[in-house]
């Protein structure tokens, strides 16, 4: 099959029918189910390219389906849930999800996320033949191999700790990447430098942003961390 399989797991019929008919005209295969049990199954034995998985299901709760499923395989998962606190959301990412969008969403945001995780799982899964040189977002451009980030040809000098981050969000463009991932990441598994992230990202945002208030490369999802942007 040429065109990505997207699983949806939603038990509310008309929220399933509009992603759907959104999938559907954007040339995605789509299956469905209706709870979290027969989620688990239709995983196993038709091994979509994506899923997109409700929380709030009648039978077992979303939630659990992601740790199942986690067990065997990473299949990249977007949530979807109506469920916007920002504690849940971070469970949810530290679970395995590898983003959340929170309902109700708009459809470019919906079919830029996925674009994002398809791509990433062809990275992953060695179908892209070798990492890029640069990431370039209008005029930011992180050059991997000189070691170099400019915007709009200005060179951005930053600290060893600033780079690290700048690379880690750009290697993840579009995704969300939580504080705690980020600071494991940067600064190792038993340090906790979540204010040290914050005055990082501060100082990130005032190099290269136009205004560091109104980021427009480095956004911030509230209480969870961080994302590059992939489009502008």
């Amino acid at each position: 099959m040429d065109n990505p399989l997207i699983m949806i797991v939603e038990d509310d019929e008309a929220i399933s029918n509009f992603i759907s008919a959104i999938l559907l005209s954007n040339n995605y295969e789509v299956i469905k189910a209706t709870k979290g049990r027969e989620a688990v199954s239709m995983v196993y034995s038709h091994c979509p390219d994506l899923v997109l998985l409700d929380l709030g299901l009648p039978d077992i709760d979303g939630a659990e389906v992601l740790k199942t499923i986690r067990q065997w395989t990473v299949i990249p998962v977007i949530v979807v849930s109506a469920r916007g606190h920002e504690r849940e959301k971070v469970e949810i990412l530290d679970l395995g999800a590898d983003d959340y969008i929170t309902k109700p969403f708009g459809t470019s945001e919906l079919l830029a996320r996925i674009r994002t995780e398809l791509r990433h799982s062809q990275i992953n899964q060695g179908s892209v033949s070798s990492e890029p040189d640069r990431v370039v977002i209008e005029d930011l451009v992180i050059d991997y191999k000189k070691r170099l980030v400019t915007v709009a040809g200005r060179k951005v000098h930053l600290t060893p700790i600033e780079y690290k981050i700048i690379v880690l969000l750009s290697k993840n463009i579009g995704k969300v990447l939580t504080h705690d991932y980020i600071v494991k990441e940067v600064w190792g598994p038993y340090i906790n430098e979540i204010q040290t992230l914050r005055v990082n990202m501060a100082n990130i945002r005032r190099k290269i942003e136009v205004n560091p208030a109104e980021p427009k490369y480095i956004v911030t999802e509230v209480g969870v961390g961080y994302r590059m942007v992939e489009e502008l």
